[in-house]
């Protein structure tokens, strides 16, 4: 099974979508935009979150790249702002810290 941090950097999804994503950044806001994306897990940690949103948008592609009518792309945009945000705490937290 792959880590949490190879997932991530293993997503590879068109660039329009990824720069969409991007512009939606700075308004994330994990209170407001978690419970919508994946209901029950706005107090997580951020890892069980990463796999959640990882999974939800695995799905979402799947359902792009069938041409699916089920397909939301704002809801894959979403999910894919929350991946990249979320990886970045998750990032911040984890990273080894100097003591000097």
């Amino acid at each position: 099974m792959q880590d949490i941090r190879s997932r991530v950097s293993q997503l590879k999804r068109p660039g329009l979508l990824v720069r969409a994503a991007r512009f939606g950044l700075d308004d994330y806001r994990r209170a407001r935009d978690l419970p919508r994306l994946v209901p029950g897990l706005g107090a997580a940690f951020h890892g069980p979150v990463l796999i959640a949103l990882l999974e939800a948008e695995a799905l979402e592609d799947a359902a792009r790249q069938a041409q699916a009518t089920s397909y939301a792309l704002v809801r894959h945009i979403d999910l894919l702002t929350a991946i990249m945000a979320e990886a970045r705490d998750f990032e911040a937290i984890t990273r080894p810290r100097d003591v000097t």
